[in-house]
């Protein structure tokens, strides 16, 4: 079992956080990607000790973000939830919060002022999140996402944002679903270097499916050329955990520990041999 891999939470979605936790234990996962809704359905407190006793270290707490409202109060409420999110971080020994930016809001096509209002978001996030000992980690998504869900399609546009800000307080997420496409990926993740806050894998279906959002599948069953990606993140420097995160409605149905065992053998295949040290 390798000491790097940590399973992203959502990809055994039909699992409730106790389940979750058990069910790396039991496969010798040392780390978990932690979602906030599983995390906030069993309570902060019982998940952190059930983490504990378990062994078990948090790689990340996935998602703050949607930064992108127009809307006074809503833009308000979403300050409010991320500061909570960048609290419960904290109290799970999370290094970092992955954040997912936001898309346009209703009826709105400034593309240019909805990047503007992350910018802005991050610049009144950086300081309590730096005081709670936890980086903010912005998630580049796929291009095809950017209305919906993140305005920041590309890693150079993350980093630029990143840059803004001391290196402790803003990094980034290299995730190989979101990024793999990009003809200037492997300068950007260079680029990245220290401020690479989390690494990410799983790999694109095609056909891509009708639902967007479940597109991903386990390393090997799609396009994506892993063993650069891995080479390039080591090069950078990073030496963290790596999620596996996959959204597909096929894998959720299948039994829990069955997808587990599917992730440790994929990772083993296509992942750990081109990590390095």
């Amino acid at each position: 079992m390798s000491a790097r891999l940590s399973l992203n939470q959502w990809t055994t979605r039909p699992w409730t956080m106790p389940e979750a936790i058990e069910g790396c234990a039991r496969a010798g996962i040392p780390a978990m990607g932690v979602w906030r809704e599983p995390l906030q359905a069993f309570g902060l407190p019982a998940t952190a000790q059930r983490l504990r006793d378990a062994g078990l270290r948090v790689s990340s707490l996935c998602r703050g973000g949607f930064f992108t409202a127009s809307e006074p109060s809503a833009r308000r409420d979403a300050m409010a939830d991320n500061r909570r999110a960048i609290d419960e971080a904290a109290q799970l020994g999370a290094p970092c919060l992955a954040l997912v930016v936001g898309g346009l809001p209703p009826g709105d096509r400034d593309l240019p002022g909805a990047r503007r209002r992350v910018l802005d978001a991050l610049a009144e996030l950086a300081p309590y999140a730096a005081t709670a000992g936890i980086q903010l980690a912005l998630e580049p998504l796929h291009p095809m996402y950017c209305a919906d869900r993140a305005v920041i399609s590309t890693l150079a546009q993350a980093i630029d944002l990143a840059e803004s800000f001391p290196m402790g307080q803003v990094g980034v997420i290299v995730d190989t679903f979101h990024i793999w496409w990009d003809p200037d990926v492997f300068r950007q993740i260079a680029r990245a270097a220290a401020r690479i806050a989390s690494f990410q894998v799983s790999d694109w279906l095609v056909p891509v499916p009708s639902d967007l959002l479940l597109a991903r599948g386990l390393m090997g069953d799609g396009v994506i050329d892993f063993s650069p990606l891995c080479r390039a993140v080591t090069a950078a420097g990073y030496r963290g955990d790596v999620e596996v995160e996959i959204f597909n409605a096929a894998l959720w149905s299948r039994p829990g520990d069955e997808i587990v065992a599917a992730v440790v053998q994929r990772f083993a295949e296509h992942i750990e041999p081109s990590l390095g040290a």
